[in-house]
């Protein structure tokens, strides 16, 4: 598609240092203190989902899970917002990045990433795997991403909801973004297709995060939303991290889809974390709306002045014990985690078949009310597999690649909390980190797979009745709450929650996640 398209000036495949001095000179961005360069999207601080909208055309229509969150639009409308983003890089300067995806040879996806900003073009050279020499010598795209923020839709000619538009089109393997500064936009774009090309050649695609032990032979998967854990977890000292969001499993084992991380940064600490923290402040990294002082740029992690979804993209070499193949063996483990600011899921309990399809499908956490006073409720979020807001194929599929391999590799699933025990948000409290690293540690070392277990009165969770490192009162849920009957009345609540929601799968969908 590039090489149709008149352009006025290409910067393409640019180091990082090159990249830093077209942001800066350009105005896009600002190095701090740490090295880092630190950059802001605009009004668009996360994902528009509801302005993303798959092409109806004949190769792939029949395939996609149409539902709210896969919204469809015309040929002749992608055509159109098309043409005027090659009408705006034929009088502009853009940046090209050339890159994979897919760590497994077997499956690489050749991506052709355009921007108009040039840090739009080192974040895509950070999140993606990068080709050495011979490869970029050789390279060919298999599908193309144009980022141009400046671009805008007229939602009443070009047939979108606002001027945000994020246009997929499988026939022709192109994603079109406009009206946006979020970068994310970029990694999950192609995250989307990969969610669509490999269940067609037996690979499940997967929302998660995974590592390995020091010989590679013990996988972990940690399914999980947005501040459930999922890259803390993953980027555990003693272990090997593979990757922290995307991954595909296939005949052979895990694979990376992705050669960087994204990881938010709000309230990092260098106690808690200490290897994220760090990669946070390297040369290179990327740093998306985090306040820094103007006169010192030292970034303040603590601040949310202008979103709590602040981030770091870095690429997943900063991490001194990651997988450089960005590969594994069969898991042996997997993990679906829930911030649970209602207070009722235990902290960790053993899932059977049936319960995994339950909770992968429902794909639950709960996060705290806003900021209004006096508001505690919590807010449940549900989203397909982990992962609504990317799925193309119906979920079923996915949950049926899921319980396919879960059985063929005899591989142990498992649910944590890691929101609220003794209570629901406003009551009790936020589960302990070093609890929860207690639980992962014990369910990596086997410690739990012979343990006696409890079933709980509502959900039928088989809770293990003793974890190493972890105090029996914060085991007990029920136990745990100062009024039981309170805990029934919650934990009856949002079990009918669960069940409303995949009542409504297939019918509704979710773009949560």
């Amino acid at each position: 598609m590039a090489s149709k398209t008149e352009v006025a000036v290409e910067r393409r495949n640019l180091s990082p240092a090159a990249l830093y001095e077209h942001a800066v000179r350009r105005g896009e961005a600002a190095i701090v203190s740490t090295g880092a360069l630190t950059a802001e999207t605009g009004k668009h601080t996360g994902r528009s989902p509801k302005d993303k909208f798959f092409v109806r055309e004949s190769t792939s229509q029949d395939a996609i899970w149409w539902h709210p969150g896969n919204q469809p639009i015309p040929p002749d409308k992608f055509d159109g917002l098309l043409r005027r983003m090659q009408e705006f890089i034929a009088t502009h300067e853009v940046y090209t990045q050339d890159v994979f995806a897919c760590a497994d040879a077997r499956y690489r996806l050749s991506v052709r990433v355009i921007t108009e900003l040039a840090w739009h073009s080192l974040f895509a050279r950070n999140l993606f795997i990068r080709p050495n020499a011979d490869e970029l010598l050789a390279f060919e795209p298999d599908f193309t991403v144009i980022a141009l923020p400046s671009v805008k839709a007229d939602h009443a000619r070009d047939g979108t909801r606002s001027e945000t538009f994020v246009l997929v089109n499988l026939g022709r393997r192109i994603v079109i973004i406009g009206g946006t500064g979020y970068a994310g936009e970029i990694k999950k774009s192609i995250f989307t297709a990969l969610n669509y090309l490999l269940p067609a050649q037996n690979v499940f695609p997967m929302h998660c995060s995974a590592n390995t032990n020091a010989a590679g032979d013990d996988v972990a998967l940690f399914f999980g939303l947005s501040g459930t854990g999922k890259t803390t977890l993953s980027a555990e000292p003693s272990r090997r991290l593979i990757g922290d969001d995307e991954h595909g499993w296939s005949d052979r084992g895990v694979f990376n889809f992705e050669g960087g991380c994204y990881a938010k940064t709000i309230r990092i600490h260098k106690e808690s974390e200490p290897e994220i923290y760090a990669a946070t402040e390297s040369f290179g990294t990327i740093l998306e709306n985090v306040v820094y002082d103007p006169r010192t740029r030292v970034p303040d992690y603590d601040s949310e002045a202008r979103t709590e979804n602040t981030r770091a993209a870095y690429p997943i070499d900063l991490i001194p014990n990651a997988a450089l193949t960005g590969t594994g063996q069969h898991p042996h483990n997997v993990m679906f985690l829930s911030a649970d600011a209602y207070g009722v899921l235990p902290p960790v309990a053993r899932l059977d078949e049936d319960q995994i399809r339950h909770y992968f499908l429902s794909g639950y956490t709960a996060k705290v009310a806003g900021t209004e006073r006096g508001v505690t409720e919590p807010e449940p979020i549900f989203s397909t597999c982990f992962a609504a807001p990317f799925l193309v194929l119906p979920p079923e599929r996915y949950a049926d690649m899921l319980i396919e391999r879960v059985k063929r590799h005899h591989v142990d699933v498992w649910m944590l909390n890691t929101g609220w025990v003794g209570g629901p948000y406003g009551v009790g409290e936020r589960m302990s980190i070093a609890h929860t690293r207690a639980i992962v540690r014990a369910i990596l070392e086997g410690e739990l797979r012979g343990m006696s277990t409890h079933v709980d009165s509502v959900f039928g969770l088989q809770i293990p009745n003793r974890v190493p490192g972890v105090p029996r009162e914060v085991l007990d849920t029920r136990d745990s709450w100062p009024d039981a009957e309170d805990y029934d009345r919650q934990a009856e609540k949002l079990r009918g929650m669960f069940e409303k929601n995949i009542g409504m799968i297939g019918k509704s969908g979710s773009a949560a996640g």
